[in-house]
């Protein structure tokens, strides 16, 4: 929060637990192999939870490279301190390419033109630029085809402001497709097979094709030696599938807000905008401080529940900009300013991130990333909560 702002009471927040965070990762590491490198995934502000809080804990707990989606993201991180690596996922747009140099990145490259782009921002600089070389297997977004995949790295190789940093790829559907999953493992395997001299030496490259969802057992000869975490260390857990889902991490996210209002309503009112919702019977309703401008989206309307007294409540009609109506009618005690949970534990009721998610109709990734601005960002930092 802003200093001058510590002040004022909380309406609605989302409060984020750092420890639970390097709980996660020292967890997640232990059950790697040992040879397996930690990629933390911090890209969207760290999925909505804080880039430079979160990566600043990752940093202490051991992480090994950082990924962000783009330059902005990557200036944010690199303003913690020099030497952490860095590797930007995402695509750069010409004026960009002299800040890598600049930030020390490592980047992405997909295409001819970026070789020859970077190259030159190598040139300019007097220091080679590293560059992660994506190959794409089936995704059909970023990377070179892996069939066109051994001539992409000659080019590279043959850059002299250019140093071949690390080899990944991208899984399409992980979590719900195993088959292609694996045909495009055996795509990926295939084209690093065809490099030749200008391929990976995996003692010293990245080389990464899973995430949480998409890790397996790794063969012992298997040339991959890192993997790329992002739900996992803040406690979502992947398909039942992948081999870190018998991790258990901790939720580091919660959302919550405050009652505003506690009203009682007849039965047959109708409840919000387009009277979505009537009311069965004589109703106690609580009107909470927090609406789809905090991130709530309308597609919970008639769908969600909060947690008031570890109690779950409904929600009642369509959710509004700035406030959402619940059924408190079963609940005792509930007054102005009681805590309401969206999302996390209460008492010993919890909501999840994955539960919310469905009642969104939506994935975690897009309902971490949907909570705004608007609303503080909490942080508990001490490792014994």
């Amino acid at each position: 929060m802003n200093p001058r702002d510590a002040s004022l009471p909380l309406r609605c927040w989302a409060e984020i637990d750092l420890a639970a965070l390097e709980r996660n990762l020292r967890l997640i590491r232990a059950s790697l192999p040992a040879h397996i490198r930690y990629v933390a995934v911090v890209k969207a502000d760290a999925y909505g939870h804080g880039l430079q809080q979160v990566a600043a804990r990752l940093m202490h707990a051991g992480a090994d490279l950082f990924a962000v989606a783009n330059i902005t993201e990557a200036a944010q991180l690199r303003e913690l301190g020099p030497g952490w690596p860095i590797l930007v996922l995402g695509p750069l747009l010409p004026e960009e390419d002299r800040y890598v140099a600049e930030y020390d990145l490592a980047v992405t490259v997909s295409t001819q033109d970026e070789v020859s782009r970077l190259d030159a921002a190598g040139r300019a600089a007097g220091r080679p630029i590293s560059v992660h070389l994506k190959i794409d297997t089936g995704m059909g977004r970023l990377g070179v085809w892996h069939e066109e995949a051994p001539a992409m790295a000659g080019l590279i190789a043959a850059s002299p402001h250019l140093r071949l940093a690390g080899v990944f790829t991208h899984f399409a559907s992980p979590d719900d497709d195993p088959a292609f999953t694996q045909e495009q493992r055996r795509r990926f395997l295939a084209a690093l097979g065809a490099l030749g001299p200008a391929g990976p030496a995996p003692e010293r490259l990245y080389i990464h094709a899973d995430n949480s969802a998409a890790l397996e057992t790794m063969p012992g000869r298997s040339p991959f030696n890192a993997v790329r975490v992002g739900l996992l260390q803040f406690g979502v857990l992947p398909h039942p599938g992948s081999f870190l889902s018998q991790v258990r991490t901790e939720p580091v996210f919660s959302f919550r807000t405050r009652v505003g209002i506690v009203k009682h309503l007849p039965a047959g009112t109708t409840v919000s905008y387009g009277r979505t919702r009537v009311l069965a019977r004589d109703s106690k309703v609580a009107v909470l401080c927090a609406g789809y401008g905090d991130g709530i989206p309308r597609s919970v309307s008639n769908r969600a529940s909060v947690l008031i007294h570890g109690v779950r409540c409904p929600v009642l009609g369509r959710v509004t900009m700035d406030q959402t109506v619940v059924d408190t009618t079963d609940v005792g005690g509930v007054a102005c300013g009681d805590e309401a949970v969206l999302i996390g534990r209460q008492g010993g009721a919890e909501i999840s991130v994955g539960e919310f998610s469905r009642w969104a109709d939506t994935i975690p990734w897009e309902t971490l990333c949907s909570v705004t601005k608007r609303v503080p960002r909490v942080y508990r930092t001490a490792l014994g909560t």
